[in-house]
């Protein structure tokens, strides 16, 4: 059978040529448009607390030892922690030569912005956070679609499903069946990405025109070509260091998630085709299953980058340039701060007000600067984040031995596709449930 969905994602780049035109032409029929891109979203949402709890109870339950789970969690979050911190000197650097901010004049409209995106900001602290990672119920974390507390629970699903051995096999085949039948659900979703692309390009084009992009190019080409640079420099020969594997190679076979992305501009719309992506690639279900969850929240290169770039040029455009050491010491506060906020649109600019108002809040006005250009800068965000959650599951699957780097040449060369209309392999034979491989490994 061909795959039909080729369609499907010509569709959404026409509707997002489409969505551009009318939001130049009709602005405020690109404004109304915008509840199509919200509503797509939000669907796609929906899936994903239940994509993320079948993937880790699977990964989790059927690994026989509990120590390995552990190590291959200890290696993503210290992998995340160093290319944070890698990503966070290159965005310092860049944005200290290009100093961005320099000329701009602060309106009173734009002070108002900054205010109100400050109060998000604020709204919650470190601890919160922390409590905030317990669901008030077992099954909370769905109803609220919180991703850490989904993980949380999957966690301790998983583990108990572990300790329970042969009389948790029936659970676990259950809950394949289950997550077959939510992956079957998404794809039918899918099928409504060019209308949601549409809404969301016209609103944006149609609310902010072109005269923002035009005054605010520097900052805006300046974090796009950034982050590139990290992806290309930093990330490309770590992959192909520890995996073989060609970083653009990996990229090409993940083009229609970026496309999704990029017309929805939250990476968080694609988690659940990374995951089922990742797997088919070669990756191991418990690596995929505790990497790719855990690193939309932790691993946020993107964001980094647009934090450090972001402070500099509001501390520029202010006429209140930050010394080196305050520079450092104020953005890893906010990389802090803005865990378990990857994939949730505009959550940068409010982690970006909050962080400032805590720390220098001479500087929040400033905020009100890049209100117009954050969707764009938020589409670079997503794109850059979801790059590197993609190379960190291959390279903690190598470093784990988990990795079938074989069969990642046969997908990257196009020998073993994608099925596109299920998100599952349903043309290869039918493989026994976890639960029933991991007892007859046994």
């Amino acid at each position: 059978m061909r795959d039909r969905t080729r369609y499907l994602y010509l569709a959404v780049i026409l509707a997002v040529v489409a969505g551009v035109v009318v939001g130049f032409v009709a602005p405020e029929v690109g404004k109304e448009l915008k509840p199509l891109g919200t509503a797509f979203v939000a669907l796609i949402k929906m899936m994903i607390s239940p994509i993320i709890f079948c993937t880790i109870v699977l990964g989790v339950g059927s690994v026989s030892r509990a120590a390995k789970v552990g190590r291959v969690g200890g290696l993503a979050l210290g992998y995340f922690l160093l290319m944070s911190t890698v990503a966070l000197a290159i965005g310092l650097v860049v944005g200290n030569l290009l100093d961005p901010g320099a000329g701009l004049q602060l309106t009173d409209a734009a002070k108002q912005a900054a205010e109100a995106e400050a109060a998000k900001g604020g709204e919650s602290s470190t601890v919160d956070f922390l409590l905030g990672v317990i669901p008030t119920t077992l099954v909370s974390a769905f109803t609220e679609g919180q991703v850490l507390q989904t993980l949380l629970v999957a966690l301790l699903v998983g583990f108990a499903l572990q300790a329970m051995g042969s009389r948790g096999a029936p659970i676990l085949q259950g809950i394949e069946h289950i997550q077959r039948l939510v992956f079957r659900v998404l794809a039918m979703i899918m099928w409504a990405a060019p209308v949601g692309a549409f809404g969301a390009i016209a609103a944006v084009v149609g609310s902010t025109g072109i005269k923002a992009l035009q005054s605010l190019a520097v900052i805006m080409v300046g974090f796009y070509a950034t982050c590139l640079l990290f992806v290309a420099l930093v990330l490309g020969p770590l992959l192909w260091v520890v995996a073989r594997v060609n970083l653009w190679s990996l990229l090409r076979y993940l083009g229609r998630e970026f496309l999704l992305i990029l017309s929805t501009s939250s990476s968080e719309s694609a988690l659940p085709r990374l995951i089922a992506k990742m797997e088919h690639l070669g990756v191991s279900r418990p690596v995929v299953g505790i990497t790719v969850p855990t690193g939309y929240s932790f691993n946020l290169d993107g964001t980094a980058i647009y934090l450090t770039m972001a402070t500099l040029f509001v501390a520029s455009a202010t006429g209140s340039p930050l010394m080196l050491g305050e520079q450092v010491s104020l953005l890893l506060f906010m990389i802090i701060a803005s865990k378990g906020a990857a994939g949730v649109t505009g959550a940068g600019l409010a982690t970006l007000a909050g962080g400032l108002q805590s720390h220098r809040p001479d500087l929040v006005d400033g905020v009100g600067l890049i209100v117009g250009i954050d969707r764009f800068m938020s589409e670079a965000r997503a794109l850059t984040n979801f790059a590197g959650n993609a190379v960190a599951t291959v390279l903690v699957g190598t470093w784990t031995g988990e990795f079938d780097r074989e069969r990642a040449a046969e997908v990257l060369a196009g020998r073993a596709p994608f099925d596109e209309a299920t998100l599952l392999d349903e043309h290869e034979p039918e493989q026994p449930p976890a639960a029933e491989r991991e007892m007859t490994a046994v």
